[in-house]
């Protein structure tokens, strides 16, 4: 049944929340002010340690910092006073190298301290709320949680129990973690950042003793002094290795408690509900990766990698089991049982110990089997199916650990013991659900030209033509026809490397061979980057069937550009007419959504707007062809790749039927840190999720009028053309965006193993998504998250301003584009900006080039306020306006600073070489600080 045609209750609706939860609308402001004054305070007590150690480094640092933090403040208390901006460039001026370099490690420590506090404060404000809405239940009774929203659906939408519980067992979503370079720290230091976050939730316990407390205090200043002394920066770039490591720990320290702790709470609600319990082999939710299988543009990722993480994370699956198995062993120690499991056992005196001790045994055998193939950079990958180093078989696939914990379950349940049963072991068999035998599955990622490169050297090897001079229909007949052979295109089990072929297209077949020989547990999808049509589909179809892989695992399509959009729905159709294709994927497809390139091709609104129609009219077409289709978001954490902090408002505003309980996305960088770094975010950020999705499938939607559509297609039109008349056609704006961003000096961050353009030899369009984004948020300008979208809106708003008022208040999907421009608009500064310009840009046509998009950012500014009728900027987030107010009088120094390291260091000024590291060195600590200060990278 379609959602549209629900008759249960009142709709979902955008602008107010359904159902008011008094317990939480009556969380007073004075309530939420000693909340407000408890972070004051924490930031105060950590600036005050630091500032000792600063004192203790160099006295006079100190003193600079005092006084241009003293500046900073008084600029903003004065309305941005210019004056007083002038004079924190001139004192900046004229300090040497090593004052820069202290003032500036100060500024960024105190960012990444604050950010400590209010990880601290937003745990505390979690469990207050829970506390204050007097639920007895483990998630909160609000709309944007799976308390509220299970709440809602059974008495206010009146939607039958069992609809709910059968909706909630169908629903998957994927949280995919990538490692794309965002995140700015170095894992030393994000290890410091969060044991001061956990000091800091110890401290604020109101019956902790004198002592402890007095304890809890010397180990934060200790960890302050840690800090202090430490390196900021990375000194080497990580490797991919190294990449699924900082994920797979990710998993380790938070993950692995927050997944079950979550589907407990959630099991609590449902049942409390609706009667009705969530089964413990069932998740809702799963996490998967990309580290180490993504090599789109990333020659570092070999197939030899793709082997050693999956390996790696196939070990930490069994360490982390086996550690609560061996808990288990010592707690399970009782002799009752059912008569059902006795048998199993054995007839054993203790029943569960014997069973649970042969599980143990597997699990070693597991870790030790996984071993053999770390550390290793070439292996055969038909060796990955040899047997276990140790007579007892390892675990490969998760239902044969599954199944004896759920018989030891069902036999405590049965003989009267359900309390034992619910405990530890309900929370093992859910990791289970949640992450099987592998942990975490990984995608295989690969842009179509590797393919195509790849087919064209076998019919060049099989004297058959040139694959890569083929037209797109002869194409697609020799790929259909050899997916319908049962002929390999190569000998099986010879050696790729001895046919001669390239290096790079020897990778591309080796790495088919290996999803050959890998569990298919171990992989989740084939994804293709720059898929352009329907032959780049079918070409990694046919790869996988020549290297033997049984089953396929699912070929996703990555639709990136705008072009690539706008044809996606063609594409599919192509593909869902050729039998050959459609009898292979069971009914199912997964097609991925690019928002990075897209939005970097074409601009927010016209890429929003491709993005939003290429999902409606695929889904119309999966729906004539009889196929379920599962969108995969390949979102980033700013609004100008496709970020959204607002979660759940995000997931109810994808167009109608394109979630419908399926919900595929990713996570990368610094938003893995942040909403995954400690385990009571990770659960609030997973039932933001569920909640989401779960709402998603009875959302009833308001109706779009017909109008609407329209006026986007103007808008997005406008847009475009004004976004690409500066990007593409403007002479001045490359070397514009090259003198006054930091974009050629980001790579000294060593953030990601990947090199920045798929290109190295490219301009700025061959530049990835990531350091675009990147280099403006530096500046502050924001330039790639609104450029066009001023210039759009202001024609419209001429000729049609009611109807676009209208579509803000009544239509949820344009709502969430100008909100989240909004969003945006604030942290952007045109007075920062204007800075870097004065100080870096030489060429007067460029400097011209910056005033105009500073006019354009203005325009925008003033348009988005007459769309969304508020006073000011986020008016209606408080919260938000009062962090900036805190942070920007340490960014703004920060920012100066780095507008006068790159003057220096770009000059003809002769500096010795010692002074040169240090300015360096300060450089890229200035970036580390405003990514900090902003929360943003890329």
């Amino acid at each position: 049944m379609l959602k549209n045609s629900l008759t249960y209750g009142r709709a979902v609706r955008w602008s107010k929340p359904v159902r008011a939860f008094p317990s939480l609308r009556s969380l007073s402001s004075l309530s939420q002010a000693k909340y407000d004054q408890k972070l004051r305070d924490e930031v105060r007590m950590l600036g005050s340690i630091l500032g000792e150690y600063i004192k203790g480094y160099d006295p006079k640092v100190f003193d600079a910092v005092e006084n241009i933090r003293r500046l900073g403040r008084e600029y903003r208390k004065a309305n941005d006073d210019p004056a007083i901006f002038e004079q924190m460039v001139a004192e900046i001026k004229s300090w040497d190298a090593n004052m820069i370099y202290g003032v500036s490690r100060s500024f960024s420590t105190f960012l990444a301290l604050e950010n400590s506090a209010e990880n601290s404060n937003k745990i505390r404000s979690l469990k207050d709320d829970l506390v204050k809405s007097g639920t007895s239940l483990g998630l909160l009774p609000k709309n944007d949680s799976c308390g509220g929203t299970i709440d809602r659906l059974v008495n206010v939408d009146k939607v039958p129990a069992q609809t709910i519980y059968d909706a909630l067992l169908k629903q998957h979503v994927e949280i995919v973690l990538t490692a794309h370079p965002t995140e700015v720290n170095r894992r030393t230091m994000l290890h410091k950042h969060h044991r001061i976050s956990e000091i800091l939730t110890e401290l604020d316990s109101s019956n902790l003793p004198s002592y402890d407390r007095k304890q809890y205090m010397r180990e934060l200043r200790g960890e302050i002094a840690s800090m202090w002394a430490s390196d900021d920066l990375r000194r080497t770039k990580p490797s991919p290795v190294d990449e699924a490591k900082a994920g797979l720990q990710i998993v380790e320290k938070v993950l692995w408690k927050a997944i079950p702790n979550f589907l407990r709470k959630l099991d609590d609600v449902l049942s409390s509900h609706t009667g009705l319990k969530l089964p413990l082999h069932i998740s809702p939710l799963k996490m998967a990766s990309w580290m180490g299988g993504d090599r789109d543009g990333n020659p570092n990722v070999t197939a030899g990698i793709t082997l050693e993480v999956s390996m790696l994370s196939r070990r930490m699956a069994a360490t982390l089991l086996r550690k609560d198995i061996q808990n288990l062993i010592g707690t399970l120690s009782q002799r009752l049982c059912s008569d059902e499991f006795r048998e199993l056992s054995g007839d054993a005196r203790e029943p569960y110990r014997h069973v649970l001790a042969q599980i143990d045994a597997r699990l070693e055998a597991t870790i030790d089997w996984a071993q053999t193939y770390v550390k290793t950079d070439t292996i055969p990958p038909v060796a990955v199916n040899k047997q276990s180093v140790k007579e007892v078989p390892p675990y490969k696939r998760s239902h044969e650990i599954m199944e004896p914990l759920l018989a030891i379950h069902k036999s405590l349940v049965k003989t009267g013991q359900a309390e034992v049963a619910d405990g530890e072991l309900a929370d093992t068999i859910r990791c289970i659900a949640g992450f099987g035998m592998c942990l975490l599955p990984l995608d295989i990622r690969q842009e179509s030209g590797r393919h195509a490169e790849a087919l064209d050297a076998i019919t060049r090897h099989l004297g058959i033509g040139s694959y890569l001079h083929w037209d797109e229909a002869t194409r697609r007949n020799w790929l259909q026809s050899e997916l319908s052979s049962k002929r390999p295109l190569l000998p099986r089990h010879k050696d790729i490397r001895n046919f001669g072929f390239s290096d790079t297209v020897t990778d591309t077949l080796t790495t088919f061979e290996l999803i050959s020989a890998l569990d298919e547990e171990s992989l989740g999808a084939y994804v293709i980057s720059q898929c352009q049509q329907t032959s780049d589909i079918l070409a990694v179809m046919l790869l996988q069937q020549d290297a033997g892989v049984s089953p396929l695992i699912p070929v996703v399509p990555l639709f990136e550009t705008l072009d690539d959009l706008e044809r996606s729905a063609s594409t599919v159709n192509s593909l869902f007419e050729m039998s050959a294709y459609k009898g292979r994927i069971n009914g199912k497809q997964q097609i991925m959504v690019g928002y990075s390139d897209s939005a970097k091709d074409a601009g927010r609104i016209a890429a929003y707007w491709a993005q939003h129609h290429a999902q409606v009219d695929m889904i119309k077409v999966a729906e004539k062809h009889g196929i379920e289709v599962t969108f995969f978001h390949g979102k980033g954490g700013t609004v100008g790749r496709g970020g959204n902090p607002a979660v759940y408002d995000a997931i109810l505003a994808h167009p109608p039927h394109t979630v419908n309980g399926r919900f595929r996305v990713t996570e990368q960088g610094e938003m893995i840190t942040r909403n995954f770094g400690k385990v009571a975010v990770a659960e609030r950020s997973l039932d933001l999720f569920t909640a989401g999705v779960l709402a998603e499938t009875f959302a009833l939607r308001p109706e779009v009028q017909p109008g609407w559509y329209v006026t986007m297609d103007r808008l997005a039109a406008t847009s475009c053309a004004a976004y690409r008349k500066v990007v593409r056609e403007e002479p001045r704006f490359v070397p514009y965006f090259r003198s006054a961003t930091p974009e050629q000096d980001l790579s000294g961050l060593n953030v990601g193993s990947r090199p920045a353009k798929r290109n190295p030899k490219g301009g700025v369009e061959s530049l990835r998504a990531i350091p675009w984004i990147f280099a403006w948020t530096q500046t502050r300008l924001h330039l790639p998250a609104w450029l066009g979208v001023g210039d759009a809106l202001a024609e419209e708003m001429k000729t049609n301003p009611e109807v676009v008022k209208q579509m803000y208040t009544d239509w949820p999907w344009f709502r969430t584009m100008i909100d989240l421009l909004e969003m945006i608009l604030v942290k952007a500064d045109s007075k920062i900006a204007e800075n870097y310009d004065i100080q870096l840009v030489n060429d007067p046509e460029s400097l011209a080039l910056g005033q105009e998009l500073r006019e354009k950012l203005k325009l925008t500014t003033q348009t988005i306020l007459e769309v969304s009728g508020h006073p000011h900027l986020q008016s209606s987030n408080p919260s938000l306006l009062a962090s900036l107010g805190v942070r920007n009088p340490y960014l703004d120094p920060l920012n100066i600073l780095q507008a006068e390291l790159l003057k220096r260091l770009r000059s003809e000024n002769q500096y010795s070489d010692e002074e040169t590291v240090v300015m360096r060195d300060a450089l890229l600590i200035t970036i580390n600080g405003i990514v900090a200060g902003l929360r943003n990278s890329g």
